[in-house]
């Protein structure tokens, strides 16, 4: 039920910026269940670049925050120079700065600052009852929030770079100076998939390496998933 209350607080915080002089930006057979769809996927953007920039996905926060921006161009006329629109645009920008500068206190203020924001504007239409708030929770079961390439690529130099290049050379320095192939050739390797990798990083190792000797790195499973994610991103960047 809690859920239930967000998604239709979020749609009536949102009613306020279609008053009865605003054009809406929808096609003319569009209706206000089309509307209110569009305000609930707002909500979904809304309620993950939280879960992101709070996790400090930078990427992943970035993305929502701009879905948020193209959502809001569907729905609404150019911004009005009211007051409240300008509040609006500055705390938007203000999430943009934190975001771009990586900054989790400055992005946790400019969240809370456009919370209340929404929960002034919804006292001032007439809406008083309607309070939301930072998400406490995650709905979103199926996504996980953290970045997993950042963790993938971090566990990938502290347990293979002891002999690998994992991804520069120039700043990457083996260990054990054994010819170990870089992340980056192993990539280019039609035959070396996700999936052998994940294979190998769960088997001993004994047949792997200048004398079968590579050693099994001993990581579970959402460890494994890491690294296999950011392997991934290098065979992708490696197809372009």
């Amino acid at each position: 039920m809690k859920f239930r209350t967000l998604m239709v607080a979020a749609i009536v915080a949102m009613l306020p910026q279609f008053n009865a002089g605003a054009q809406v930006n929808l096609s003319a057979g569009s209706t206000s269940s089309q509307l209110s769809d569009l305000m609930i996927a707002i909500q979904f953007q809304h309620i993950k670049l939280w879960l992101a920039g709070k996790l400090g996905n930078w990427d992943l926060a970035n993305y929502e925050l701009r879905q948020i921006q193209a959502s809001l161009r569907k729905a609404t006329p150019p911004p009005s120079e009211d007051l409240r629109s300008s509040q609006t645009t500055e705390q938007l920008q203000a999430l943009d700065r934190a975001i771009q500068q990586k900054d989790g206190a400055a992005f946790a203020k400019a969240y809370s600052d456009l919370t209340n924001g929404c929960n002034a504007c919804h006292r001032a239409s007439g809406y008083s009852s309607i309070t939301i708030q930072v998400p406490v929770n995650s709905p979103f079961s199926d996504q996980l929030f953290a970045d997993q390439i950042a963790q993938g690529r971090a566990l990938a130099r502290g347990t293979c770079g002891l002999c690998h290049i994992v991804s520069d050379a120039s700043r990457e320095t083996p260990a054990f100076r054994v010819p170990a192939p870089s992340f980056s050739e192993i990539a280019s390797r039609p035959s070396f998939s996700a999936n052998y990798l994940r294979e190998l990083l769960t088997s001993n190792h004994r047949r792997v390496g200048p004398n079968q000797a590579m050693l099994k790195p001993k990581l579970v499973e959402y460890q494994i998933d890491a690294i296999v994610a950011f392997f991934e991103t290098v065979q992708a960047d490696q197809a372009r």
